[in-house]
């Protein structure tokens, strides 16, 4: 089953040459030159995977980045032609799950997108698993996270971050370990996103947040005895 890729770029030549490699990889793209017809594509198609320029007309990519975060937690990869920090943290501050700076490579690109799919549809924790630490229970087959019986929305990056620190119970993991697994090795921000993914994810837990650690100095962990 072909993957449906959402490509927002008011350029027409890079989406063109994006799309050529996305379509040679078995994507179908469906093309957006600005923010507001981004916003009625995702309406009309079921999306698998979002590429979305911030400098588009209308509705710049950070507005459409947050209309969508209200509905759906579908994989957002977010490009800037700069590469200013303070921009990189609002995007994943508005739920982006990853960040390419102009001039990048569409192999790659196409490449991080597999890989960003990869990880969020289940290769963390496939194993069918029921996970229970307090009110809060993990179900790593269908990904669902629970608060007592409520469903919590969490973003696939959130979901990964939570999976790897459940994973990894009781170990302190650093900021650098925590980037380059859920993040990638060629992750081109710093370990901020995993301070900002840190604060939301807790905000979503509620009481539950508790067990997910602060180290001064070291990173985080997360403790099942609290």
């Amino acid at each position: 089953m072909r993957r449906k890729l959402l490509l927002v770029e008011d350029d027409f030549h890079i989406r063109e040459i994006v799309a050529d490699y996305f379509n040679a990889e078995h994507w179908d793209v469906i093309e957006a030159e600005n923010g507001l017809i981004a916003l009625e594509k995702f309406d009309e198609y079921t999306i698998d995977l979002i590429i979305l320029d911030i400098m588009i007309p209308k509705l710049d990519g950070f507005g459409v980045c947050r209309s969508i975060r209200r509905v759906s937690d579908v994989p957002i990869i977010m490009i800037t032609a700069k590469a200013e920090d303070d921009d990189q943290v609002l995007g994943y501050e508005l739920g982006a799950d990853e960040y390419v700076t102009k001039p990048f490579s569409p192999r790659v690109l196409v490449a991080r997108a597999n890989a960003l799919l990869k990880r969020t549809e289940g290769t963390v924790g496939s194993e069918g698993e029921v996970l229970k630490f307090g009110e809060l229970t993990i179900h790593r087959n269908s990904h669902e996270v629970k608060i007592t019986e409520e469903v919590v929305n969490l973003s696939p990056k959130e979901y990964e971050l939570l999976l790897l620190l459940t994973k990894n119970s009781g170990k302190v993991l650093s900021r650098l370990f925590i980037l380059n697994t859920v993040w990638g090795y060629h992750y081109e921000g710093d370990d901020r996103a995993v301070d900002t993914h840190i604060k939301k994810l807790r905000a979503k837990l509620g009481a539950e947040g508790r067990f997910i650690v602060t180290v001064i100095r070291s990173g985080y962990k997360f403790d099942p005895l609290l």
